[in-house]
């Protein structure tokens, strides 16, 4: 696989305007050529049809894109699990922002295959110390855990996260949020009652607020919850 061409090629398909409001929502992030990112997954795709390990053996990795371009391939190409375990463990330390890590995980559609064996993977990520590791951990639960065999965990999980991290908090803010619209009387019941810190909890409540999915009475019971 050439690994030249496929960074000509990316750069093609790069959008100088979209490179402008990306960057603003990546702060930190220094190295967006500006590639939306369906214009990505419909390149990685492509890429997925050909010998796509080869590149995954061999990734590149100076532009955000490259770094996206591989953990979209781990979720597109046809690996084994034992192979999407391998190159999630080589791809996992090298997310440095939020819009990578999500855009990763959303992509692991292998986990609807084998959920179980998924989420042993993911359990050291669940309780890492670093931020985007665990926010990944974290974002695969709201992707695929949010169901009733794993519920309990989830919030379980939520409740006992404890992250300084921006992007963690938030993380958990999220998935308590569509917990609560998938499983309303449970994540209530962890509302009530937790552990978790006022920023995350009072955001948490802002995000089921101002979700359409919820009833406007609801709303303003969740309303009336915030911590001052």
């Amino acid at each position: 696989m050439d690994h030249q061409k496929i960074e000509q090629e990316i750069k093609n398909l790069a959008d100088l305007k979209y490179k402008e409001f990306h960057g603003n929502l990546c702060p930190g992030t220094d190295n967006i050529l500006g590639v939306r990112v369906p214009v990505l997954r419909d390149y990685a795709k492509k890429l997925a049809k050909e010998n796509f390990k080869e590149y995954l053996d061999h990734p590149l990795q100076e532009y955000y894109e490259e770094v996206m371009l591989e953990g979209m391939l781990i979720g597109l190409g046809k690996l084994s699990l034992e192979e999407t375990f391998y190159y999630l463990k080589r791809f996992i330390p090298k997310i440095d922002n939020w819009a990578v890590c999500d855009v990763c995980a959303a992509g692991m559609k292998i986990t609807k295959k084998y959920p179980r064996e998924m989420y042993d993977f993911l359990q050291p990520y669940l309780h890492s110390e670093k931020e985007f590791e665990l926010r990944f951990g974290l974002v695969m639960l709201l992707d695929f855990y949010i169901t009733e065999e794993y519920i309990d965990s989830v919030l379980e999980i939520c409740n006992y996260t404890k992250h300084e991290g921006y992007y963690v908090k938030m993380a958990v803010a999220w998935l308590i949020s569509i917990a609560y619209i998938k499983f309303p009387e449970k994540t209530m019941k962890l509302l009530k009652k937790n552990d978790l810190d006022d920023f995350t909890y009072n955001k948490a409540l802002q995000k089921i607020i101002e979700s359409y999915r919820v009833e406007k009475q609801d709303k303003d019971r969740i309303r009336n919850m915030k911590r001052k």
